[in-house]
């Protein structure tokens, strides 16, 4: 036998051979599973590496329009500021237009207002003078509130001004009835004739004659209270308002005025006024008895009585109407 030949049956036969060939299968097993295992290692990093860059992607899409809120957040606060500023300088034109309490006491010392707006500028306004003898006072409810109800009470005044001041009219039915067509013309379009708009105003009007210790009243809307005796009595306002068109049929309701005599002029804010444990209305019910409760209190605590009443019924709820209350002593 070649000697060779016999070598390779030895190591056979001592197992060498076989041990090489088991182990170059495990060599072979192990290079497939690193192989594997790298591809593994590749696809996951690949993954990863993808979900990062949509990751990237998003964020930097988020970031983005976060900037792009935050712009428009920014735009809006400045208009929004821009819009608040020009109504606060409206406010104090409002406020130039009304009389001060001062001037209110100069001409009816014993007496208060209580004006409480919604809004910066109000719906809400009064209004005062003194003209041939008598004493005119005004409460009125323009539609709305802020700033179309401002405007709409600029005109009042300036309409109260020309009817009573200038031009002399002293019957409040009267003043009342060309106040009505005067915010109709205003509002008016020439080549139709139709109104612009279907705004208008709830006015009282109460005349107060010192010499003859007489008062008149007229109302579209709005009452006057008279509390004499400890008892309330309501003169009530005719079923119309100014300013959006239809008859204008308005009374004067005339009094004598008597020792201890109080009269309320208000518009409906406060008696409107949500709150209280229900959620409910105050309610004119319960504004008259508080009324009837105060009377006889100085007008300064009065005032002060009826501010705290309401705010403690709103109670951090939202004020819901301009509030305006009128008290005098004649």
């Amino acid at each position: 036998m070649h000697s060779g030949k016999l070598f390779e049956l030895i190591l056979k036969d001592i197992g060498f051979i076989t041990g090489i060939e088991l182990l170059g299968d495990t060599v072979y097993h192990y290079i497939a599973y690193i192989v594997l295992f790298i591809g593994f290692v590749y696809i996951i990093a690949r993954y990863q590496a993808s979900s990062l860059v949509k990751t990237r992607k998003l964020l930097h899409e988020k970031e983005t329009a976060y900037e792009e809120i935050t712009r428009q957040r920014q735009e809006l606060e400045n208009k929004n500021r821009s819009i608040t500023d020009s109504i606060i300088y409206a406010s104090y034109i409002q406020q130039s237009l009304l009389p001060s309490e001062d001037y209110f006491r100069n001409i009816l010392p014993d007496s208060f207002i209580f004006f409480k707006p919604k809004d910066i500028v109000s719906g809400d306004f009064y209004w005062i003078a003194r003209k041939k003898g008598k004493i005119f006072i005004v409460a009125a409810d323009c539609t709305g509130h802020g700033v179309p109800g401002a405007l709409m009470s600029m005109i009042g005044v300036e309409l109260l001004n020309k009817i009573i001041l200038d031009h002399g009219t002293v019957q409040p039915a009267l003043i009342l009835e060309i106040l009505g067509r005067g915010i109709e013309r205003t509002f008016h379009i020439d080549s139709d004739k139709k109104l612009l708009m279907k705004d208008g105003m709830d006015v009282g009007l109460c005349v107060i004659n010192d010499e003859k210790r007489e008062l008149q009243y007229s109302g579209a809307f709005l009452p006057m209270y008279l509390i004499r005796d400890n008892k309330l009595t309501e003169i009530k306002g005719e079923r119309l308002t100014l300013g959006i068109g239809g008859d204008l049929s308005l009374k004067n309701t005339r009094l004598k005025i008597n020792p201890g005599d109080i009269i309320y002029l208000f518009s409906d804010g406060y008696a409107d006024q949500f709150g209280g444990p229900n959620d409910k209305k105050f309610m004119y019910r319960r504004f008259r008895h508080l009324l009837l409760t105060i009377h006889k209190f100085p007008l300064e605590e009065q005032k002060m009585i009826l501010k705290d009443s309401i705010e403690s019924w709103i109670n951090g709820r939202d004020q819901v109407d301009d509030i305006m209350i009128i008290g005098i002593k004649p």
